[in-house]
């Protein structure tokens, strides 16, 4: 079998599922060569991930990793969100085909990009080295565009 037992109930009935209006951070990665987009919404209080949900356009190992993704923070704190890893989502997920891994590494991205909004729209300083790891969703953000700019 192709996929593990979890990821085909994670794609069958994905957890958090939808749109959040009135987010704290909202975090909305995508990969080109796949087509996958997914978008996270975070709601925080006291620095705690009260709720999480997500909307994501693409394969079932996208939908099953985010779906795992949000289940994976949400009543956490901020910080440890942070420390969530597209292996940890794997891993969780009991595997998954090493063609698929890039939706893991998606679902991390949409996290931190999501951490990082919240961040942002609260004026809360952070080190940039937290979310950038190459080239991510996150160093694509308007702040850092500025920062090389100037280089």
């Amino acid at each position: 079998m192709l996929y593990s037992e979890k990821v085909m109930d994670h794609f069958r009935n994905p957890r958090n599922v939808g749109k959040m209006d009135d987010a704290d951070g909202i975090g909305e990665v995508g990969n080109a060569v796949c087509g996958d987009i997914m978008k996270m919404y975070i709601k925080v209080k006291d620095g705690i991930i009260t709720d999480v949900k997500f909307n994501t356009f693409g394969c079932g190992s996208a939908i099953a990793t985010s779906s795992m993704a949000t289940e994976m923070i949400k009543g956490k704190s901020i910080e440890d969100a942070l420390t969530l890893s597209n292996k940890a989502v794997v891993e969780a997920l009991d595997g998954l085909p090493a063609h698929k891994i890039h939706c893991s590494v998606l679902a991390e991205e949409a996290v931190k990009a999501a951490v990082k909004d919240y961040y942002d729209k609260h004026g809360i300083a952070y080190d940039p080295e937290k979310f950038c790891q190459g080239d991510c969703a996150c160093c694509h953000a308007h702040d850092h565009e500025a920062e090389h700019e100037d280089k």
